[in-house]
């Protein structure tokens, strides 16, 4: 689940345990939502799931779990520049609701 601010997610028109839309500048995903106080107000939280099945993909263990894959919000022009690693959190991304 997309784990939301309760607020945020009623502005954005998301009621709890209803699907959302979450973009970045690469890919999007649809995902449950789930409202939590623990949450700040423009910030979600997206615990990386299995759930690889994209065409070509050769992974019997990720393919046989479901889930959602966050890899697909990953953008491959954001760097650390400290580490020189892939940014794979704090991805800039946009919600909406579905439906």
């Amino acid at each position: 689940t997309l784990l939301m601010q309760p607020d945020e997610a009623k502005r954005q028109g998301i009621a709890n345990r209803n699907d959302a839309e979450v973009s970045s500048r690469v890919g999007s995903l649809r995902v449950a939502v789930e409202t939590s106080e623990s949450m700040m107000p423009g910030g979600v939280s997206l615990p990386h799931g299995w759930g690889h099945d994209v065409d070509g993909i050769r992974m019997d263990v990720a393919a046989a779990n479901p889930g959602v894959p966050s890899n697909v919000l990953t953008d491959d022009q954001l760097m650390d520049v400290a580490s020189g690693n892939a940014v794979l959190n704090g991805i800039p991304v946009e919600i909406s609701p579905v439906g």
